[in-house]
């Protein structure tokens, strides 16, 4: 190995980043000379630390990795200023408030309809001079990294390749959807992907506990993550997970959800908020979104609209129940792809079969499908399916109209579950499978 081949050389894409990270941010309205070095470190050091593992790969394999991974991190730097009438309607009236209410002492009350982990985020930036936009973005971006990071340990978990593990992270960090989410957007999606994922794969790793604590602040921060939160039932089966274990998920989400109890806030409203959220969920059946109720029939026709949303949820748990009977009847065969696959399939049916879905709910989807086709490379056409779905309702929540009928979303997303199952079929059934211990 030549000097130039040392292990630090690897990184410095990332030192010139930090430089043109800090460069930049000091351009921005009202982003002191504090804040700006304070964000260009953190997102500097976030990125080492996802790349660390991925330092073994041949030099220049790792160079083109690193190169693409700082620039699509100086690309998110450079939207920073983009506001959407999400942030300006709902996330800076709501840290407004919590300011005047005096931040954390703010948490006593209700604001907003986020959950409490969110808002004690808001709270925090209540206190600082920085502008909460660039606060909020910069957040969502960390989290990026770390959605990024826990797709790539997956694939590595699952295939034993770093190649893989550099294609799924590289692949996930620069997806259209996650970018727009966190660096246009300034949403928190990132946030209870990337800590579902890596509860995921905390368990496939033999670290349950820590994935249970994890699971349940990703529950915390949005409800979306009952999504995958079924697929945990397979690594029980497959012995990855015990039942003594299970108590440390609500234990995490009492802990996540505290702050708001000790500034006083009514433990049955903290407690139930998701029940009581689910009550006013809209009255439409479907929010840009590519799930079942986008086709012409529901859009147009249906005239009782909760007893389509009903059929819906039965539906919803129908298939739930069906994906879980066909993990027991195969539970001596289950292994880490099948856990993956199963866990792609229960991400994307599920948002396609239940009511009042929004454009970004299929964000799973969009990260699963690189993990799926990491481990099974020619079903790339997955993540392009997903892509499409998922942006056209992100076309029509920026542009105010469709740039194509969001149907079309659900049926490329049709082809992808199907691919999922006869994936998830052949791994499951395949007779030189490993048999797992059962729990």
């Amino acid at each position: 190995m030549t000097r130039y081949a040392h292990p630090y050389f690897r990184f410095i894409p990332l030192l010139l980043f930090l430089f043109a990270a800090a460069g930049y941010l000091l351009r921005l309205e009202s982003c002191g000379f504090g804040f700006a070095c304070a964000a260009a470190l953190l997102l500097t050091g976030a990125l080492t630390a996802a790349l660390w593992p991925l330092r073994s790969m041949k030099l220049r394999s790792f160079l083109i990795v690193s190169a693409i991974a700082t620039l699509s991190l100086l690309l998110r730097i450079l939207y920073f200023e983009v506001t959407t009438s999400d942030y300006t309607n709902f996330l800076l009236p709501w840290t407004e408030r919590l300011r005047l209410l005096g931040g954390f002492r703010g948490l006593g009350q209700e604001i907003g309809n986020y959950n409490v982990p969110y808002m004690v985020l808001l709270a925090l930036f209540s206190y600082l001079k920085t502008p909460v936009l660039y606060l909020i973005k910069l957040t969502s971006v960390l989290f990026d990294i770390l959605l990024a990071a826990a797709a790539g340990l997956l694939v590595y978990h699952a295939s034993g390749s770093r190649a893989k593990q550099a294609a799924a992270f590289t692949v996930t960090f620069c997806l259209p959807t996650v970018f727009i989410n966190s660096a246009v957007w300034g949403q928190c999606d990132s946030i209870y992907v990337s800590l579902s994922l890596l509860a995921l794969w905390l368990c496939l790793s033999d670290r349950p506990k820590a994935g249970m604590v994890s699971l349940g602040f990703a529950f915390a921060f949005k409800l979306q993550a009952i999504f995958l939160i079924p697929i945990f039932l397979p690594v029980l089966l497959a012995g990855k997970l015990k039942w003594r274990h299970l108590p440390l998920f609500p234990a995490a989400y009492l802990l996540a959800v505290s702050p708001a109890l000790f500034a006083g806030r009514n433990a049955a409203d903290v407690l139930l908020f998701y029940i009581r959220s689910a009550t006013s969920a809209g009255s439409g059946l479907n929010y840009n979104s590519p799930s079942i109720y986008s086709l012409y029939y529901f859009y147009y026709n249906v005239t009782d609209q909760e007893l389509a949303a009903k059929a819906g949820i039965l539906a919803a748990a129908i298939g739930c129940l069906l994906v879980m009977l066909l993990f027991f009847r195969y539970r001596r065969n289950i292994t880490e792809r099948s856990l993956l696959y199963g866990a792609l399939l229960l991400c994307c049916l599920l948002p396609m079969l239940l009511p009042h879905m929004h454009d970004r709910y299929f964000y799973f989807v969009d990260i699963l499908t690189v993990v799926f086709s990491c481990l099974l490379p020619f079903c790339f056409p997955t993540v392009c399916c997903s892509q499409f779905a998922s942006l056209l309702g992100y076309y029509a929540y920026f542009f105010m109209r469709y740039l194509l009928p969001m149907r079309l979303g659900f049926l490329v997303l049709v082809v992808t579950v199907a691919a999922v199952i006869a994936a998830l079929l052949a791994e499951l059934m395949q007779s030189s499978g490993t048999p797992q211990s059962e729990a």
